[in-house]
């Protein structure tokens, strides 16, 4: 019997060789005093103890084989339950959330959080979109992503191996469970830290515009960060604990991540199946766009058949997205059209309506040829496209007439014309939208724009250069003198020339005083109309001082009269169109 008890412990414990037994408490010890302090002896001794098992099963023919058998499986159960322990206690030590700021050093300069950005409280400006736009779509686009370490990699071999000793004994549903229940709340944590927030359809719907719209600007940073920054990091250190079991390895990272996506995606959904309006369209456009752009990492990291049900409602949504658009499309054409905004633009500028309709013109073309195509043929993708884009801006030009009709002053009904208009022509031309709408459009409206700067000049300056004219001739330029003497100016009285003179100033002091006050946003623009205006008014002025100017100078106070010259003029009218306050000190 004494042998037979030997026997049976070399059985449990020990590699059965006849030749060479081993110590029969050497592996019984390591299993029993646990795995953390020489997890790598310990799943040593674990080997060891399925050998012997496995071993003894083909030789039935020793005496005491059910004790044995029964022994070692007892004592492997026990080893099997200090792993599942071992695990969840090393997994748990070393799962933390990801601070924001951690996951901020991971974006590039360009895309880290600014002034409408997420903030700590996930807050963010919001807006409409600005006009570095392009810019920012083609950084974020063409920008390395690294995502972050979410479990040290010294770790990992050593959580894989434990995982693999739990497969191995069939202990796969304790171990997702461990993995699901501590990394999914891990992950989570990350997210809220982050500022997503889970809401519903009803606090969406109740939301005032403004608060929607910046969470909406927030969440389309929430889910670059999300995909590329967080479900990529869990995806690396998923793949590397579970290597070699690929379906436990992706149902654990479907489970994983399946409740923070549905967070994610179920506010996306929420705005997608929102009551539609016209201010959603670029919001829209927008959350389609980072659909589309983070869908081949959605299909590569969202892999396998336990995530099928992720990638599904992802592309969904972005479905989703595409249509609400554009059935906005039609509601967006004739809002442009009907727009009765009060916001004054007592200056003349470009119009707040202007600038919000062209950012679509000029902004979105890509996105706009991708979402069409989403339903369209593609051969007409571009035409459609191209017609829908003219007829907004045919609505804006509607709603630019009608609005213009608002200011008393003709002059400055044109004003506001031609700074509308060449905002439109200059934002086309530097854009995809001039392969839209073509050369002919560009040119016809940069004459539109020269229209309206004539007829600007016309009923801003025609009363004034009446007054310098006299017995119905006028002293115009290149300094000739005008009168049926040859040049004296007999036969025209002083008084009358001081009456010019003095209604000259008065008349130019008013506009001086009034048009510095409006506003040509546009540089060049701004120069070309006050060159514009200088080349009719100064050789007019200069002609009529050199003609009429001694009857005056020749009597008491000549620079009451006089009170500018050329120079003076030229000088006054480089303040024109500075959109200057009345109380700003005169330069």
């Amino acid at each position: 019997m004494k042998k037979d008890h030997i026997v049976q412990r070399i059985s449990i414990l020990g590699s059965y060789r006849p030749s060479t037994p081993q110590d029969p408490t050497t592996a019984e010890t390591k299993i029993l005093r646990g795995p953390h302090e020489d997890l790598e002896s310990y799943l040593g001794a674990i080997d060891q103890l399925k050998g012997n098992i496995q071993f003894f099963s083909s030789k039935k023919s020793f005496r005491s084989f059910d004790a044995v058998i029964n022994n070692s499986n007892n004592l492997l159960t026990k080893a099997i339950s200090k792993l599942e322990d071992e695990f969840k206690q090393r997994l748990s030590s070393y799962s933390k959330p990801v601070e924001p700021d951690r996951l901020f050093d991971c974006l590039s300069n360009s895309l880290r959080p600014s002034s409408g950005s997420p903030g700590p409280n996930g807050e963010s400006s919001g807006g409409n979109p600005s006009n570095n736009r392009s810019e920012q779509k083609s950084i974020s686009e063409n920008a390395v992503y690294t995502p972050p370490t979410l479990i040290p990699p010294r770790i990992l071999p050593l959580l894989h191996d434990l995982a693999q000793q739990m497969v191995q004994a069939g202990h796969q549903q304790q171990l997702l469970k461990i993995y699901r229940d501590t990394r999914s709340s891990v992950l989570e944590e990350s997210l809220r830290k982050l500022g997503v927030e889970k809401l519903s359809k009803e606090d969406v719907q109740k939301m005032q515009w403004e608060v929607l719209e910046a969470k909406i600007g927030n969440w389309i940073h929430f889910m670059r960060i999300a995909v590329k920054l967080l479900y990529a990091g869990e995806r690396i250190a998923c793949d590397q604990i579970f290597e070699g079991f690929d379906s436990l390895r992706d149902q654990c990272f479907g489970e994983v991540t399946a409740s923070s996506v549905s967070v994610l995606l179920s506010f996306g959904d929420a705005i997608a199946k929102s009551k539609r309006s016209p201010e959603k369209l670029f919001v829209l456009l927008d959350m389609y766009e980072i659909m589309r752009e983070l869908h081949s990492e959605i299909e590569m990291i969202f892999k396998g058949k336990a995530c099928s049900e992720i990638r599904d409602s992802a592309f969904g949504l972005t479905k989703r997205l595409a249509q609400t658009a554009q059935e906005t499309f039609g509601d967006f054409e004739e809002a442009v059209e009907k727009d009765a905004t009060k916001t004054a633009v007592l200056d003349g500028t470009v119009h707040p309506l202007t600038s919000y309709v062209i950012n679509y013109v000029k902004d979105y073309q890509s996105t706009l040829k991708q979402l069409f195509l989403e339903f369209d043929n593609k051969d007409e993708t571009g035409s459609q496209l191209a017609s829908v884009t003219m007829r907004i801006m045919q609505a804006l030009q509607t709603n630019l007439d009608g609005k213009s009709k608002q200011y008393k002053d003709p002059a400055l009904t044109h004003l506001f014309l031609m700074n509308n208009i060449h905002y439109m022509v200059r934002s086309v031309r530097r854009s995809e939208a001039k392969d839209l709408l073509g050369d002919d459009w560009v040119q016809r409206h940069r004459r539109i724009v020269q229209q309206h700067a004539n007829q600007y000049k016309r009923n801003a300056w025609a009363k004034i250069l009446q007054c310098l004219t006299i017995q119905g001739q006028t002293s115009s330029g290149g300094g000739s003198s005008v009168g049926g003497d040859g040049g004296n100016s007999s036969g025209v009285s002083r008084a009358l020339v001081k009456d010019r003179f003095k209604t000259f100033n008065m008349q130019f002091e008013e506009l001086h005083q009034k048009q510095s006050q409006w506003t040509v946003p546009d540089t060049e623009l701004r120069e070309s109309l006050r060159l514009a205006v200088a080349e009719v008014l100064l050789p007019a002025y200069r002609s009529f001082v050199k003609r009429f100017g001694p009857l005056v100078e020749s009597g008491k106070n000549p620079q009451k009269y006089i009170k500018y010259g050329a120079e003076d003029l030229e000088r006054m009218l480089g303040e024109f169109f500075e959109g200057k306050n009345l109380n700003e000190p005169k330069r």
